[in-house]
């Protein structure tokens, strides 16, 4: 891998963590204490992170620090899906099991 692949994946990822979070650029330098102009630059690909700003991006990203360096292609394609799809069978789950409680708490029978 060249260093502009390497610089083009961290360009994508932090772009990508930040609108998957719903953030501006702006909302990120906030959060992240590196200016709006520097997260611009390094998402066009024109800079590179040192490791303490790239420890700051990630923690404001909610990410690990590793993950600003990870191609998203080794990511399933359909990754956002299979996250929805277990989210929403552990909340039919947990509905459930409320339903039980609930129901063995009126009906000692049960």
């Amino acid at each position: 891998m060249t260093e502009n692949e390497l610089r083009k994946i961290l360009s994508n990822n932090v772009r990508e963590y930040r609108t998957r979070l719903k953030l501006s650029q702006i909302e990120l330098s906030k959060k992240s204490g590196v200016s709006i102009n520097f997260i611009s630059e390094i998402e066009y690909g024109k800079k590179w992170a040192s490791p303490a700003t790239m420890l700051k991006l990630a923690q404001a990203l909610k990410i690990e620090t590793y993950e600003l360096l990870k191609p998203f292609d080794s990511f399933p394609e359909d990754f956002d899906s299979i996250v929805r799809k277990y989210t929403d069978i552990i909340h039919t789950a947990i509905d459930e099991t409320r339903i039980d409680f609930m129901l063995k708490k009126e009906d000692p029978r049960i």
